[in-house]
């Protein structure tokens, strides 16, 4: 299926999220894109600023050759310099609000802190 057939016929807990992150909703003025294509596979939702792609895991991903098809996408993501941040979709069909601030929190929250501080102008280490 094509991203633009996915982004027709997305499932519930999908369409609850993107409502909450879609156009900067949850507060940070953080882009998301839904169904968004990376290499061979389509991300659920994907954040370029971050390079986080969000997948939204329903009963369907425990099952049959689910698991190792979600290894496989998490693999090439990993190597290829993607983020994978996996959902259930019954915390998202529980909480959508919340799931969308904890996503928009760790897309906010800087990967590295510096152990030492930097100098001030001017200053050399």
């Amino acid at each position: 299926m094509t991203a633009r057939k996915l982004r027709r016929t997305m499932s519930l807990p999908e369409v609850m999220l993107w409502e909450c992150l879609r156009g900067g909703r949850a507060g940070s003025g953080v882009k998301f894109r839904r169904q968004h294509p990376i290499g061979p596979y389509i991300a659920d939702f994907y954040c370029s600023a971050a390079k986080l792609v969000i997948e939204i895991d329903g009963e369907a991903h425990d099952r049959g050759g689910n698991p190792d098809h979600d290894q496989k996408r998490d693999a090439f993501l990993n190597e290829n310099g993607y983020q994978v941040l996996r959902v259930s979709a019954a915390e998202v069909m529980k909480a959508p609000d919340e799931v969308a601030s904890a996503i928009v929190a760790r897309v906010a929250a800087p990967l590295h802190r510096c152990a030492v501080p930097l100098p001030a102008g001017g200053e050399d280490f």
